[in-house]
């Protein structure tokens, strides 16, 4: 099983984040909360597992949730307390495929949604916007827990998925009773993405560009899933997935409207899209970087070839009782199907908070 240290990592974005001093009084916090026990008193132990285990999921389901027909998997008793665990891009739900028998084992109703332009997931008129920008792939889910009659949820997400159960927490806290985030606090606004960030940065952040253009859009939609299993092999470049892993979640790309929605999602985020002026109150909130006061932990992958935040930059974003955690032996970007025992164990801990 993989073990748990502090994050020492560099961070690319921290001046983006916070000031000098803020990011001293971080540290600081995180020194004192990063010893958390992986397994505190309590905690149901969880079965042996090897990742890649399972392939597919107990069941797979349709509803109609605000704007979309969404396609989720769903595991665990009807009546237990419910975890909801989102994917990022490019990705899809299988990255919960060995996360969620687990959490089902220890009595937990486990929904993993396909987010708005994946999978089996679609939109239920054509007039709808593909639209990709942040608070709106946190209002659909908003809208599933309606649809579902889930009144409070414990998230665990990642990449899109984080910055979304974030969104969740900071916008509707009565809403998230807990939290598991890999590379912690994700929300931005178009304001701050505008400014420039040092060359290596910028570098990480290469297919932002490319997606800002015309040639971007249609090499995507032409070459997607040999685009997406080369951002798989960057955000994890110690993952030894195999052929058939890739291709379960490939699938999840041929949605008529994936292109659309995940061009739209980083032209957004740098001001080369608009948003819909319906969802401009919940941007302006935001974009002031709201404290997230719901119990967090923070998971980090000691190899995370993606972009992402020192945990330092981020600890003060979380008010409640948090910890942080970073998961080693190689694990790259995706966190929970890399690593699942070490996601689901975190999970159930954060619940106990």
């Amino acid at each position: 099983m993989s073990t748990i240290r502090i994050s020492e990592d560099t961070n690319l974005y921290r001046r983006r984040l916070l000031g000098a001093a803020a990011m001293g009084i971080a540290a600081t916090r995180l020194g004192m909360i990063g010893t958390a026990s992986a397994q505190p008193g309590g905690t149901p132990k969880l079965p042996e597992l090897r990742p890649g285990t399972n392939t597919s999921f107990r069941a797979l389901k349709q509803i109609d949730a605000g704007v979309l027909n969404v396609g989720y998997a769903e595991d665990g008793p009807a009546d237990g307390p419910v975890v909801i665990l989102l994917h990022g891009w490019p990705y899809d739900i299988h990255s919960y495929v060995d996360v969620a028998p687990l959490l089902a084992s220890a009595g937990y109703r486990v929904i993993v949604p396909y987010l708005r332009g994946y999978g089996t997931t679609r939109f239920l008129s054509d007039e709808t916007p593909r639209n990709g920008q942040q608070s709106v792939v946190a209002f659909d889910i908003i809208a599933l827990m309606d649809a579902l009659k889930i009144r409070a949820a414990t998230f665990g997400a990642y990449d899109w998925g984080a910055r979304t159960a974030n969104i969740v927490a900071a916008l509707w806290p009565e809403r998230c009773k807990a939290m598991v985030s890999v590379s912690g606090y994700l929300i931005g606004s178009v304001e701050a993405n505008r400014m420039p960030l040092q060359a290596k940065a910028e570098f990480a952040w290469w297919y932002q560009f490319y997606f800002a253009t015309e040639r971007g859009q249609v090499g995507y939609a032409k070459y997607r899933h040999d685009f997406a299993k080369l951002i798989w092999q960057l955000a994890s470049p110690k993952w030894n997935f195999d052929d058939a892993t890739f291709d379960r979640s490939a699938k999840a790309f041929d949605n008529p409207d994936h292109v659309a929605v995940v061009i739209h999602n980083y032209r957004w985020r740098i001001g080369l899209a608009d948003g819909e002026r319906k969802y401009d109150d919940l941007e302006k909130r935001l974009a002031t970087g709201p404290v997230i006061t719901v119990p967090t932990i923070t998971l980090e992958g000691d190899a995370n070839g993606a972009p992402h935040p020192d945990a330092s930059a981020y600890a003060e974003k979380f008010s409640g009782k948090y910890a942080h955690r970073v998961i080693t032996g190689g694990i790259g970007h995706n966190l929970p199907q890399e690593a699942p025992r070490a996601f689901a164990e975190a999970v159930i801990d954060v619940d106990g908070y």
